[in-house]
């Protein structure tokens, strides 16, 4: 009964969200787990969380990859060229057109119709890879083309590579794939409305270096090293991404101080750290002869 309960949490569709909100909502119950009641064998109400996938363990999980699935819709079948499931769960839709193809048809010609006609495909998505054997380019349910971003290394000393191998390798690799899910996913709402991101190949490489080196702490007496960006690049994503990883990774001690030289700055680590739920009141800024600072 209570696994029943949970896959009903799943997949049921919420009234008056649109997808992105659907995403979102989704996305926390596969993250965290699924809250359920149930009666135990005393007869008493229980309440447990059922997790979905194993983060601890990437081969404790189910991976599938099916080629031209077809999804029913309201008013059309469809078959995408690819959808990978984890547990049973569609997280990767891939779209795959010929070499002589401009890679753009793939995000205008088939993505956009398929959220249009099968929208319930992409509920639980985590990302979305377009590809035509040449050019391949990664982004979510959220993402203008323009956001659709190459994935060229798999490690910081691999020369860079556009390919779709490497963007398998490099995001669909079990152990890639399930990191990625569980700490390189957020939901922006600083705008307004909800934007998804997911990391981009640099911050994804950069984030887990910082993590090698925090398990070496007390070796490196401290010094985690230089995580160095050009303008642009996504800092105070990254900024996000370490933090939140560090957390779930090594437990809620942790305090980060978040130092910045003027204003403008400021008040764009808070609005990027509270726009993704990280933090919701500006309490946590403090400040000292012109700098400041972000206690996490």
């Amino acid at each position: 009964m209570a696994y029943r309960r949970a896959i009903e949490k799943i997949v049921q569709k919420e009234a008056g969200k649109n997808l992105a909100q659907q995403n979102k909502s989704k996305y926390q119950l596969l993250k965290n787990g699924v809250e359920v009641s149930f009666t135990n064998a005393q007869g008493k109400t229980e309440k447990k969380t059922l997790r979905v996938f194993d983060y601890k363990d990437y081969q404790n999980n189910e991976f599938v990859a099916i080629r031209q699935l077809e999804v029913s819709g309201e008013l059309y079948n469809r078959r995408p060229d690819v959808i990978g499931f984890v547990n049973g769960i569609p997280l990767v839709f891939i779209e795959l057109k010929s070499h002589a193809v401009d890679l753009r048809s793939a995000y205008d010609d088939n993505f956009k119709n398929y959220k249009d006609t099968i929208p319930h495909l992409f509920n639980h998505n985590a990302f979305v890879i377009l590809s035509n054997g040449i050019d391949s380019k990664v982004g979510t349910v959220t993402s203008p083309y323009k956001y659709f971003l190459d994935w060229k290394r798999i490690t910081e000393e691999a020369e860079g590579e556009v390919s779709l191998d490497t963007m398998l390798r490099g995001t669909c690799a079990p152990q890639h794939l399930m990191d990625i899910f569980e700490n390189f996913l957020l939901f922006d709402e600083s705008s307004g409305h909800i934007v998804k991101l997911m990391a981009k190949n640099h911050q994804y490489i950069g984030v887990n270096r910082v993590l090698e080196n925090v398990e070496r702490i007390e070796d490196l007496e401290g010094k985690l090293g230089v995580y160095w960006h050009t303008q642009g690049s996504g800092k105070t994503y990254s900024m996000v991404f370490l933090c939140e990883k560090i957390h779930r990774k090594f437990g809620g001690s942790y305090t980060f101080l978040i130092v910045v030289d003027r204003t403008e700055l400021e008040n764009q680590a808070y609005d990027t750290f509270s726009g993704v739920g990280i933090v919701n009141n500006k309490n946590v800024i403090a400040e000292s002869k012109g700098y400041f600072s972000y206690f996490l």
